[in-house]
């Protein structure tokens, strides 16, 4: 059955697709959950709109996010943190410390899932982490945690 995706449905396609699927798929799955639509002759211009409509959306996504990406990757981030001897922190820092003080230190918000790192920062010193905004853009965030 040929059937137009509503929305993103993972292992089959984007918005707008149009793919074949078994029956009981659609039936069970895909149409009670409103992702997707059985293809007619008239919703093939409506599935390219929704694929023109989600590429400037996608385009203009990858853009604001390059703009970020620039503004942070030439700035590092400090954060002040509480430490012991050996420079161990009492608590840890984490993805949400790090958008926050970004946000204050450069303006760009980022929203804490983007950043991409191994668990929590839990010594003094600086660290690199990743941050991926778009599946297109993905940059290095400079943290340095001095002792408060």
């Amino acid at each position: 059955m040929k059937i137009v995706l509503r929305d993103d449905v993972s292992g089959l396609g984007n918005k707008g697709d149009v793919c074949d699927v078994a029956d009981g798929y659609f039936r069970n799955y895909l149409d009670p959950n409103k992702l997707a639509f059985r293809a007619t002759a008239g919703n093939q211009d409506q599935a390219e709109a929704m694929r023109r409509a989600a590429a400037l959306r996608n385009a203009a996504s990858r853009a604001d996010a390059e703009e970020v990406a620039t503004v942070v990757v030439s700035s590092s981030i400090t954060i002040a943190a509480k430490a012991g001897e050996g420079g161990r922190l009492f608590g840890s820092v984490t993805a949400s410390d790090i958008a926050e003080a970004v946000a204050e230190q450069t303006g760009a918000v980022i929203d804490r899932h983007a950043i991409l790192f191994d668990g929590h920062i839990k010594d003094l010193g600086q660290t690199i982490v990743t941050c991926k905004l778009h599946p297109e853009v993905e940059f290095p965030i400079t943290v340095e945690v001095v002792e408060a």
